[in-house]
């Protein structure tokens, strides 16, 4: 370990240091989690990654989209659940829940943009459909089958899905988002879309981002054969290359990362299976440079 440390605050008060089991919002970091979860599924035979996604959901109009489109950002569904709050305001009241979002994308009837697997577009309507999908197959919440099926089983004890539905407002270590405004330092507050959970929700530390870390080196929850369809590049029907798995961007065969930018989160991760490393950035504040210091790291430990 060459370096495991935190700077700053856990919120806009500024009065609590943070430490290493601060717990951060990840934000699109979480995407690798909500893959890993329909892995497990996989794992225990519960559905496959080519099943069509209305072998799951109630979504008649994409019989077309399968899971693993989902998962690389293929399927061309319309990305339209963050315009829902204010369309259907009424209906949705406090906070927009997974299942009262892919209601809603239903009554929407939307057609695909494209053929699924024409294009590859960054979607986090999809990502919020596979958490659906492991409600469906699971029959308990997406955070309930996150934290049995996978954190708790890590002993990842500072990682956990969290929202506006979660049942406990807080919890131990959690930090807040926050931001400088033109020299006043103002708090983030989560809105209606923090009821959803797939594309972002996930919390967690940098302590637990060392067991994710070798999880990915091998672990009793999954297969080899299954973890490595995690960093399978996807090939379009036109025969593109596209540098997506399942919730990782490929950055070369040895390479793979994320980053994530919601409220206050400024995260990012990036593993080197050659060189045996990985750096992971968590930031709570809002803050421009998390981008610039990771390739800043990256350079240094190539």
């Amino acid at each position: 370990m060459l370096l495991k440390s935190t700077y700053g605050f856990t919120d806009h008060t500024r009065t609590k240091k943070l430490n290493n089991e601060s717990s951060f919002r990840l934000a699109s970091v979480s995407k690798q989690f909500t893959g890993v979860g329909i892995m497990l599924l996989k794992e225990k035979g519960k559905l496959d990654f080519d099943d069509s996604i209305t072998k799951f959901l109630p979504l008649p109009l994409y019989k077309k989209v399968t899971v693993r489109h989902l998962l690389n950002h293929t399927s061309g569904i319309p990305d339209v659940y963050m315009n829902f709050p204010e369309k259907y305001q009424s209906e949705i009241g406090e906070a927009l829940t997974i299942s009262k979002m892919i209601e809603l994308l239903g009554k929407e009837n939307l057609p695909l943009n494209n053929v699924p697997n024409d294009i590859h577009s960054y979607n986090n309507t999809g990502y919020v459909l596979l958490a659906g999908i492991i409600e469906s197959v699971s029959g308990v919440s997406f955070e309930e089958f996150m934290q049995v099926e996978l954190f708790n089983k890590l002993k990842m004890d500072n990682t956990r899905v969290w929202n506006l539905v979660s049942n406990d407002n807080d919890f131990e270590n959690k930090t807040s988002s926050f931001d400088n405004v033109l020299g006043d330092v103002v708090e983030l507050k989560p809105d209606v879309l923090d009821g959803v959970a797939g594309d972002g929700a996930v919390f967690s530390s940098i302590n637990d981002f060392v067991i994710w870390n070798q999880f990915w080196n091998g672990n009793e929850l999954l297969s080899q054969e299954t973890m490595e369809e995690a960093f399978k590049k996807m090939i379009l029907n036109d025969g593109t290359i596209i540098n997506y798995g399942f919730g990782w961007s490929i950055f070369s065969d040895h390479a793979h990362g994320h980053n994530g930018s919601w409220l206050g989160a400024r995260t990012s991760i990036v593993r080197n299976k050659k060189l045996k490393n990985c750096i992971v950035v968590l930031d709570n504040s809002a803050s421009m440079n998390v981008d610039k210091i990771v390739n800043q790291l990256v350079k240094v430990l190539k």
